[in-house]
């Protein structure tokens, strides 16, 4: 059953290639559906992919074929809550690894333009922490991070 809410990325021409490559690297992801332009458009000819239904960790998407005019930008992300570090090396190691680029904060983008927070849980909590020195410290060694060091969060936390 399709929900009645979904998120739909514009891609330029590769919602397919990015599709099959997040059912490799994720759990609960797949590609539902492609469908093909039944005549020609602004960036497209008939035939060609314009449309595919993915689904990402249990988020159903839409991958739009809409051409070069919109970009993904840092105002979407996907975040990805993960529970150890070797969870968090592979999801980081996958998305940048494949042509994608690191960024500050445990923020990464895939080679599509597309961006991921890949954030462990050890980080989250440490910033809910009551004692506001703990999580104070928490959040000044996540800022100096690319990708989450679990071990050094925790370290931070015990000051």
């Amino acid at each position: 059953m399709t929900a009645k809410n979904r998120i739909c990325l514009w891609y330029d021409g590769t919602a397919e290639d990015a599709a099959n490559f997040y059912a490799t690297v994720f759990p609960d992801t797949r590609v539902d559906s492609v469908q093909r332009a039944p005549t020609d458009y602004p960036d497209g000819k008939e035939g060609n992919v314009l449309v595919v239904e993915f689904t990402v960790m249990g988020i159903e998407c839409i991958g739009l074929n809409g051409g070069p005019q919109f970009p993904q930008s840092e105002s979407f992300s996907f975040q990805v809550a993960t529970d150890t570090q070797e969870e968090t090396d592979r999801y980081w190691d996958a998305i940048v690894g494949n042509g994608g680029a690191e960024s500050m904060c445990g923020w990464c983008k895939d080679k599509w333009g597309l961006n991921w927070q890949i954030t462990p849980r050890a980080l989250t909590n440490a910033m809910a922490n009551p004692d506001r020195a703990a999580a104070k410290r928490a959040m000044e060694a996540m800022m100096t991070m690319r990708k989450i060091d679990i071990a050094a969060i925790e370290a931070a936390v015990k000051g």
